[in-house]
């Protein structure tokens, strides 16, 4: 069936999204209901905010569940794709860190899981061969993209292994690409702190990505890109405030990796900053907070992440979440006009 409706892809990305939504909340509950039958809950962070201690045993690990929908969706409909196959691998594999980091969380009975420094070395590696891999295989630029300024070149400094045909290391992209995806990857994972914020924002952001993806002609990236949104839709109905499902680092590290991943392949690594800025501030609040009280032991926030400050202040986890579903918005559609203006520049 696929094969007569692949002339059709604007409808098969479309199907993408409502796919992902459909396999997300038709799973959820089996997957909801296993997790309490095992007892397998929230471990909530003594040190944040009191309000959320009522929090403590409910479910985690729904990223699960979007990732078997992402994928699911992804291999059925863009199978056609190459790059369909790497951004799945670097996501999924992201996705089994963050899995093996909920289930310590578990089995200690405590909020963390993983040390830093073994996430840290799991998500370098990750990017690091994903790089490689968009370089060798499916041969992505070593380039940035500042729209409006310059291009850089970052394949100036670059080592071939003569493996095959070559195994080309460009030293300088490499680098930023480890920096970019673990950077957005813990920056979407630091944003997974309220009920329904990072499902939320990485729905927006994602949609955001498909039409670039779409737009620049590569079918696979737009599926997976909808995929993933209908994903973060059909999470939402179970994760909307009070939720009854947390996604855990399995969902939110995966999420962030596939961002990052997204922006890579669409050559959009610095747009991505200003699409995906509610995580860039998210993550800055925090590096800002520790740097600050490490020179002076006072605080700027009231509390880090971002989104912790502002409940600090009176407002409502709803209020917050909403608030921030707004601000992401705003910031994907000016990423997404800087993006579309610079493609009708360059094609005139």
């Amino acid at each position: 069936m696929l094969d007569n409706v692949a002339q059709y892809p604007t409808f098969l990305v479309f199907v993408a999204v409502v796919a992902a939504v459909v396999l997300t909340i038709a799973l959820m509950p089996f997957w909801i209901k296993f997790l309490r039958s095992s007892h397998i809950g929230q471990q909530v962070r003594a040190d944040g905010p009191e309000s959320h201690l009522v929090k403590q045993g409910t479910p985690t690990m729904g990223g699960v569940i979007m990732l078997v929908a992402v994928l699911v969706v992804a291999l059925v409909i863009g199978k056609y794709s190459p790059n369909i196959y790497v951004l799945l691998g670097a996501t999924v594999l992201t996705g089994i860190l963050g899995l093996v980091d909920d289930a310590s969380k578990v089995i200690k009975e405590r909020s963390l899981g993983l040390t830093p420094k073994a996430k840290l070395v799991g998500q370098f590696a990750i990017a690091t061969i994903f790089c490689l891999v968009a370089v060798n295989w499916l041969g992505v630029a070593p380039t940035v993209d500042i729209p409006f300024i310059c291009l850089l070149d970052l394949g100036i400094f670059t080592t071939v292994i003569p493996l095959g045909d070559g195994i080309a290391i460009p030293w300088l992209y490499l680098l930023f690409v480890d920096i970019l995806l673990v950077g957005m990857c813990n920056a979407v994972n630091l944003t997974d702190g309220l009920d329904g914020l990072a499902a939320g924002t990485v729905m927006i952001v994602m949609i955001v990505m498909a039409a670039i993806a779409y737009r620049s002609d590569m079918f696979g990236p737009a599926v997976f890109a909808a995929a993933l949104a209908g994903a973060c839709v059909g999470f939402l109905w179970y994760n909307s405030f009070p939720a009854d499902i947390f996604m855990g680092d399995t969902g939110s590290l995966a999420l962030g990796m596939a961002l990052g991943c997204l922006s890579v392949l669409t050559k959009t690594e610095f747009l991505v900053l200003i699409i995906g800025g509610l995580f860039v501030a998210e993550a800055l609040s925090v590096m800002i907070q520790v740097f600050y009280y490490k020179k002076t032991k006072k605080r700027i926030f009231l509390m880090a992440p971002l989104h912790h400050h502002f409940e600090k202040k009176g407002w409502s986890e709803t209020k917050v979440v909403v608030r921030f579903w707004i601000i992401s918005g705003v910031l994907a559609a000016l990423g997404f006009t800087i993006y579309f203006a610079q493609t009708l520049f360059g094609a005139v």
